[in-house]
């Protein structure tokens, strides 16, 4: 029997903690412990067979990947994605870990998460911090504080129903995808009484333009969710929040703030990179097979089914 502190004490992400697979049960997911983390389980429609999902655990070792094969072959499970939350030290310990995931049955699969993402070292001072940013990224936070946007933790009702609000907003604007507002309600319901979950707001003359979710754990500051109004867009609220956001992670005396993905020509990429962090790589995401007829079979029709999308997506921009 796994206890909820062993299972927090282990975990360095907070996708892998207790509260987490406890948002997710809620939610509908099958979510199972093992002393090395919790893999959700998702049924594939009409279908007697199931997938599992292990992100942001800890280091694939030979115990692990046995352990989950075991598991999987006897639950209808034909694959595992794994995305570790593990960063190489450097090339021969990846390609060693590279070698252990193939020799154990794992295939590259598509990607949840980024491969890379960005670190902000909080241990440096706001003077040191500041001076690294770009000159436009400096020159946005000064303009956005000369022009009043008022930066603050608001962990309210109210506040949370904006960011819902704005959530919905921004996704249609920007033609991404949102995850629904039960979803977004279960989540900051769970991981807010845990402590590990704040939404920081950008306001201007009492009306919030900007809300971010930000989430705490062990030494880490996480980014996740972010959403914004398109009034005022000359104020550069955003710029302000993200530097007050590096700022609240300083004062809870936290050591790394994780921006939480980079994506090549994204326009947030580059916002995200006039604040000078350190670029970082994971181990990327493997698919541990244990049917493979089924997983080719399945990995076929995801194909079709993304090129469709892909497509759509596209006609709808262009129409």
């Amino acid at each position: 029997m796994i206890d909820q502190k062993t299972f927090n004490n282990k975990s360095t992400h907070p996708l892998q903690t207790w509260e987490w697979g406890e948002f997710r049960k809620t939610w509908g997911n099958k979510v199972v412990r093992f002393p090395f983390g919790q893999i959700t389980i998702h049924k594939i429609p009409f279908l007697p067979y199931k997938i599992g999902i292990f992100v942001k655990g800890l280091k694939p070792n030979k115990n692990q990947l046995s352990t989950l094969k075991e598991y999987a072959s006897k639950n209808k499970i034909f694959f595992i994605k794994l995305e570790p939350n593990f960063v190489p030290k450097n090339r021969k310990q990846k390609e060693e870990l590279i070698k252990l995931l193939q020799k154990q049955g794992c295939k590259k699969g598509r990607r949840l998460f980024t491969p890379q993402t960005f670190w902000i070292d909080l241990t440096k001072s706001e003077e040191e911090l500041l001076k690294s940013f770009s000159s436009k990224t400096r020159y946005n936070i000064r303009l956005s504080e000369k022009k009043g946007i008022v930066i603050k933790e608001d962990n309210s009702d109210r506040a949370f129903r904006k960011y819902l609000e704005l959530t919905f907003l921004t996704a249609k604007r920007q033609g991404f995808f949102a995850h629904t507002k039960k979803y977004h309600e279960l989540m900051w319901k769970i991981l807010k009484s845990a402590n590990i979950s704040h939404l920081l707001v950008a306001s201007y003359k009492g009306e919030i333009l900007t809300t971010w979710i930000l989430f705490v754990w062990k030494d880490f500051l996480y980014y996740p969710y972010g959403a914004s109004s398109n009034k005022f867009k000359n104020l550069m609220a955003n710029n302000l929040i993200m530097w007050e956001a590096i700022k609240f992670g300083k004062k809870l005396n936290l050591k790394t703030f994780d921006l939480w993905g980079k994506e090549e020509g994204k326009g947030f990429t580059r916002f995200k990179e006039g604040y000078n962090p350190q670029v970082v790589e994971f181990i990327g995401t493997w698919d541990l097979i244990i049917n493979k007829p089924i997983y080719y079979i399945y990995r076929t029709v995801e194909s079709i089914r993304w090129f469709i999308l892909k497509k759509m997506s596209f006609l709808k921009s262009h129409g």
